[in-house]
């Protein structure tokens, strides 16, 4: 009896230390798992860029030349109209914490001080404008497409030849952004030529912070750059027998567009949509589209149409959406639209509209 007590002690006692080493076990073996899959995930994210862009026609520039080696943020949300957008606290945070912070020039008259402010000195700024010949503007612009251009820079966009280099690494932009006059129109992102030229902008810029990953970005952005030149292609096919070369449209976006297509804009309001015209200004729109003939007066998304669609109404005619892509609406995001689908869709209605 003794010995059976015994004996079962001793079977009890081995299947207690069985059980329990292989707790332990189990216990060790998901623990290693899990450290050896943090350390991973960490490093993954920690390989992946922090950009920072301004607004839309930026961020979506941005990605196509990132692909999957940049967590890209766009600052001014969908539906909101840039112009006179400012940075919150968050955002300058965000700013402050880029590995790359991308901007068109001009149109972010916050940029210079939000760069100074949320100081980084590895970090690298990109004006993705610099370089390109800029437009006088116009307070209430009738651009006819063909006038001189003002000279911004000379040579190509090189982010790290042609900005400042900070003492550390930072392609400093300040002083270019204090060198824009306020008269300087912005818009070049309208053009799909000059597209192009921001996009090798941004190239650069990237290939300065990630050498590593040179290749991807230039393949990522020939890719691109090759859907931007068929889009040049397909405006000049389609505006190359127009009716009339003449639009009215709600705000002086689209020189740079009128000058690569040999186009006449004429603008309700100046470079921004938020300038109104006076009376004699509505007069002179009023009177140069009945002259012209002008059948179609185009209006934006994110800005009030209300004057557009009077003087639609004074000389009877219809209006239209011209897209300045300064931001994307809700509507366009939830349906997938980006910067070659608007643009797409600008097309269709300037050649509907120039060929009534």
């Amino acid at each position: 009896m003794n010995s059976w007590f015994k004996k079962s002690l001793a079977f009890v006692a081995v299947s207690a230390i069985i059980i329990t080493g292989c707790g332990k076990n189990d216990v060790v073996s998901t623990n290693v798992a899990n450290n050896a899959s943090t350390p991973k995930e960490t490093t993954q994210s920690e390989q992946k860029l922090k950009v920072v862009t301004s607004f839309y026609p930026m961020y979506e520039f941005s990605k196509q030349v990132a692909g999957d080696h940049a967590e890209v943020v766009l600052l001014v949300p969908a539906g909101t109209e840039p112009h006179d957008w400012e940075p919150s606290a968050k955002d300058m945070a965000l700013v402050s914490d880029a590995d790359i912070f991308v901007y068109n020039g001009i149109v972010e008259e916050w940029a210079a001080k939000a760069i100074e402010s949320a100081s980084n000195e590895k970090r690298i700024v990109i004006e993705a404008s610099h370089g390109i010949d800029l437009m006088e503007g116009e307070a209430h612009a009738h651009d006819h497409g063909e006038g001189e251009a003002h000279e911004h820079e000379e040579g190509e966009v090189h982010a790290e030849e042609g900005a400042h280099e900070h003492e550390e690494g930072e392609v400093h932009a300040e002083e270019e952004a204090h060198d824009h006059g306020n008269g300087l129109d912005p818009h070049v992102w309208l053009s799909p030529v000059l597209a192009q030229k921001e996009v090798t902008a941004i190239l650069e810029g990237f290939v300065k912070a990630d050498p590593a990953n040179e290749e991807d970005y230039k393949k990522n952005a020939a890719v691109y750059i090759a859907q931007l030149q068929q889009l040049d292609e397909e405006f000049k096919m389609g505006l190359k027998d127009i009716k009339t070369k003449d639009f009215v449209t709600q705000h002086a976006a689209f020189g740079y567009l009128a000058k690569e297509y040999h186009l006449t804009q004429v603008a309700i309001s100046g470079l921004s949509p938020e300038q109104e015209p006076s009376p004699d200004e509505m007069v002179g729109i009023v009177k140069f589209a009945k002259e012209h003939n002008v059948t179609t007066i185009f209006f934006e998304t994110l800005a009030d149409p209300k004057v557009a669609e009077t003087i639609a109404k004074e000389i009877g005619a219809t209006t239209d959406v011209l897209n300045p892509l300064e931001g994307l609406t809700k509507e366009e995001t939830q349906n997938n639209m980006d910067y070659i689908s608007v643009m797409k869709k600008n097309l269709e209605a300037l050649v509907k509209a120039l060929n009534e």
